[in-house]
C-alpha cells in the first residue's frame, strides 16, 4: 500500500491492485493492530469538531478493528444532536440512536438501532453523514468494506451533506480502484489529521 501522496505529487506507475485485494489488505492490517485508546480519543475529537454545528447526523457502530464510533456517537447524542444509525438489511434503512440501551446485534454482529424503521429516505434530514470505509484518498475517493450498502444509501441524502470518512493514519492512499458508482467524501479524519478533500 502506498502512503497518500503530497498535492502535485506525480502519480505512481504501478498498476492498481482489485478492490478485493486491496480490501484483503487493508483489513488484514487492521486485524493486526493493537488499539490505541489515546488514539482513537484524539480521531473522536476531530471528528466532533469538524460535525459541530449538526442538529443531524448520522454515523454508524463500528465493528471490531474499525477506527472507533462509540464515543463519537454518544457525545453526539448528549449534546442533543440527533443520531441516525444504519439499520442492515439489503436495502438502506436507518433508525434514531436512543442510547447504547436502545442498541441489539444485527447482521454481521453489527450493533443497530431497535427503535422505529425510518426508511431510506431519513439520510436527507442530516447535515452530516460519517461513512465506514477500508481507505481514503486525498480528492475523495473511497474504498468501501463491500457490498455497496453505503453507496446505495447515499443516493437519498440531501445533496448539500457533508460526508466524513473515519480512517486509521495509513489508510489514506495516493490512488484507490474506484467504479462509477463510487460515491466521494468531503474530509478524511485520522488519529492525526482531518484532510479536506477537493470540493465534490
Amino acid at each position: 500500500m502506498n502512503p497518500g501522496a503530497g498535492e502535485g505529487q506525480p502519480k505512481s506507475s504501478v498498476p492498481l491492485p482489485d478492490k478485493a485485494t486491496l480490501r484483503a489488505e487493508l483489513q488484514a492490517a487492521r486485524t493486526g493492530r493493537a488499539p490505541d485508546l489515546q488514539l482513537a480519543s484524539h480521531r473522536t475529537e476531530r471528528a466532533l469538531a469538524a460535525c459541530a454545528g449538526a442538529s443531524v447526523v448520522a454515523a454508524y457502530v463500528a465493528r471490531a478493528g474499525e477506527p472507533e464510533t462509540a464515543a463519537l456517537i454518544e457525545s453526539l447524542h448528549r449534546s442533543g444532536v440527533r443520531v441516525l444509525l444504519p439499520v442492515l438489511t439489503t436495502q438502506p434503512d436507518w433508525a434514531w440512536y436512543t442510547g447504547v440501551d436502545g442498541l441489539a446485534p444485527g447482521p454481521r454482529g453489527i450493533d443497530q438501532p431497535t427503535g422505529a424503521r425510518l426508511g431510506p429516505q431519513a439520510l436527507a434530514q442530516a447535515d452530516w453523514i460519517w461513512l465506514p470505509g477500508l481507505a481514503g484518498t486525498p480528492d475523495g475517493r473511497r474504498l468501501g468494506t463491500g457490498g455497496g450498502w453505503y453507496d446505495r444509501a447515499l443516493t437519498h441524502d440531501r445533496g448539500d451533506a457533508r460526508r466524513g470518512l473515519l480512517l486509521f493514519d495509513d489508510e489514506v492512499l495516493a490512488e484507490i480502484p474506484v467504479d462509477a458508482w463510487d460515491q466521494p467524501v468531503d474530509l478524511l479524519v485520522t488519529e492525526h489529521q482531518s484532510l479536506r478533500c477537493s470540493p465534490r
